[in-house]
């Protein structure tokens, strides 16, 4: 980005990614925003920690103190977990799949300002009426009679930026669909592109359950209905079931792509083929159908009843069978290859003990009956976290460095790369493993403090320490960011010289047109079996040829900004004289950029064969 800036100088380089629907630029968006609630959600658990360090503590008060809980849960899983896997699908899977771009560019770039602008209006929770205070999950008991507007931020800002995901996974279900480039059939394409399939179809289907959710909930807190509200004949355990139909399979809407991640590198690492294929495609399709009969494992403590409970239970046991089916094939691609420790590769193989630790405690917690004493404790706080980052934080933290010569064209510092990863994987085994035993010693979930000779003291403390470690290993890959940023050498197409999939087979960074010729695929890792029989790059599947690109557009951010700034309207629409026409403004611009998109005569442009010859031959196009 710095050289672009030089060259087109910062006004022209803003509008560029205003208006950019080239899923490359959107994926550095992604990264970029991501980042950005990713540090402000490890901040916000960072002062967690230090409220729990030491008895008795007044570091912040309990009011607060939930405000921060709620919005660390909701601003890790929201808005930066999921982005953060987005900017590596947009900038991976259609180069993994041949593809110039995604199906819908338009609606690609309407995703992400949909996203960005419902986080941001979250987040200025914390400067006008106090932040959202009732959970991650946003009970409707809790929410309903929360004071303020803060649970108000939080539903309207959630159904914004709930409203990009579901665009972004009917985006990446339609490109892998339509859009692979011949040869690449089902069972050929790599695994991160199959885990993305398959959670870009539990986004479809679990996002729904949500914004219905969201939006009863939202009447009963803006309008004064009684879905949930027990008090007016509404029914509070039905918020819970709509939640969790969506709230379980999002674990797997994050967890899949993750192992997707880990996936491509090892092979690339261990310098073998993936270990069972087949059975890792399968087991992928079977987490992802499972996932969808395991939600009511989160409520086995409301009283469904010892029929529902033991359902849900061997549901809940079963989804074990197709992840251990994954962990011993990772195992086995491993086993008897020669393997390069390189900084994703550490990510990678530190990820299977991690991961198996939280699988392990998952099982503990899906018998029902071990469930009513585990659940309001911290052991359940050390399972989902050693899933969430063990798994997912872990892997982002992998296929950023692994992907980071490709999406800039220059490869971060090993050194510091590994530096990270020490620091980081210390810090999350001394923070989240010491909170099992912290569970089973009775310390609750969700207090601000706890008093001195119950025997938690050290554990806290120890906790606390391993977060400052991960906050070091933050800081210190952010450094590593803006080091190579300034310093780092170019690199080459293949910079880790044992790519297998496509992404390898074209120029870091790619072209806007990601390849000049459609690539023919003829095998599984497909760049790999071109490298087999001497070929230089990719064999084309068709002539080189004039190429289509579609227009930037301003669109989709107007549309985003007219939501935005609807739900303030929403929000104080009972406060304020001048909220009303608020909303009446928010939704003219909205619906005007969607009426202006829709008779507008956009073609796109076409890059010509002869510049495309021109700059094969150095010349400048």
């Amino acid at each position: 980005m710095s050289t672009l800036t030089q060259k087109k100088g910062v006004g022209a380089v803003l509008w560029d990614y205003l208006t950019t629907v080239d899923h490359k630029k959107i994926a550095i968006l992604y990264l970029i925003a991501g980042g950005f609630f990713f540090l402000v959600g490890g901040l916000e658990a960072l002062l967690i920690r230090i409220q729990l360090a030491i008895p008795n503590n007044d570091f912040v008060s309990a009011g607060v103190y939930n405000e921060i809980l709620t919005m660390h849960g909701t601003t890790m899983i929201f808005l930066a977990a999921m982005p953060l896997l987005f900017a590596l699908m947009n900038a991976v899977v259609p180069l993994q799949i041949g593809a110039r771009d995604v199906a819908f560019p338009f609606l690609n770039s309407l995703g992400f300002w949909l996203f960005f602008f419902g986080g941001v209006f979250l987040n200025l929770s914390w400067f006008l009426d106090g932040a959202p205070d009732a959970g991650w999950t946003s009970y409707a008991s809790l929410a309903i009679q929360s004071e303020g507007h803060g649970v108000d931020f939080y539903l309207l800002g959630l159904q914004v930026s709930g409203l990009g995901t579901l665009i972004a996974g009917i985006n990446f279900l339609v490109t892998i669909i339509n859009m692979r480039a011949p040869g690449m059939t089902y069972m050929r394409m790599p695994l991160f592109t199959w885990t993305t399939f398959v959670a870009s179809a539990l986004i479809l289907f679990a996002f729904p359950a949500l914004t219905v959710g969201l939006a009863l909930l939202m009447f009963d807190r803006l309008f004064g209905t009684a879905f949930f509200d027990a008090g007016l004949g509404g029914n509070t355990v039905i918020y819970e079931h709509l939640f969790w139909i969506f709230g379980h399979p999002e674990v797997y809407i994050l967890v899949l792509p993750a192992f997707g991640i880990f996936s491509d590198i090892l092979p690339v690492f261990s310098r073998k083929r993936l270990f069972g294929y087949s059975s890792m495609v399968f087991a992928t399709v079977l987490i992802g159908f499972l996932g969808f009969m395991v939600w009511a494992h989160h409520m086995f403590t409301t009283g469904l009843g010892p029929i529902a409970n033991a359902i849900f239970a061997v549901a809940t046991m079963a989804i074990a069978v197709p992840t251990g089916i994954k962990i011993f094939n990772w195992l086995f691609t491993i086993w008897g290859g020669s393997i390069k420790f390189t900084s994703p590769m550490l990510w990678s193989v530190a990820f299977i003990p991690s991961f198996v630790m939280g699988g392990v405690t998952g099982v503990m917690l899906a018998a029902a009956a071990a469930d009513y004493q585990y659940h309001d404790t911290y052991f359940v706080v050390a399972h989902f976290h050693y899933v969430i980052v063990g798994g997912v934080v872990f892997s982002i933290f992998a296929g950023t460095v692994y992907w980071w010569p490709k999406m800039f064209g220059k490869m971060l510092n090993e050194f510091l790369n590994k530096v990270t990863f020490v620091f980081f994987f210390i810090g999350f085994h001394l923070t989240f493993f010491i909170q099992h035993f912290l569970g089973l010693w009775g310390m609750p979930r969700r207090i601000f403090t706890f008093l001195p000779g119950q025997g938690l003291d050290m554990a806290n403390f120890v906790s606390t320490v391993g977060a400052f470690f991960m906050a070091v290993a933050t800081i210190i890959l952010l450094i590593n960011i803006i080091y190579t940023s300034i310093k780092g050498d170019k690199v080459g197409d293949d910079p880790w010289g044992d790519g297998r999939t496509l992404e390898w087979a074209v120029a870091s960074p790619p072209a806007e047109y990601n390849f000049k010729q459609t690539p023919l695929v003829r095998g599984l890792d497909a760049l790999w079996v071109e490298k087999m029989a001497g070929n230089k790059g990719m064999t084309p599947a068709e002539p080189l040829g004039d190429i289509h690109m579609p227009n930037g557009s301003i669109l989709p951010f107007i549309m985003s900004l007219g939501l935005f700034v609807a739900s303030f309207g929403l929000l104080y629409r009972e406060d304020y004289g001048w909220a009303f026409p608020l909303i009446i403004v928010g939704f003219i611009i909205t619906f005007g950029a969607m009426f202006f998109r829709s008779i507008i005569d956009d073609h796109g442009y076409h890059i010509h064969k002869e510049d495309l010859l021109k700059e094969e031959k150095g010349g400048k196009a």
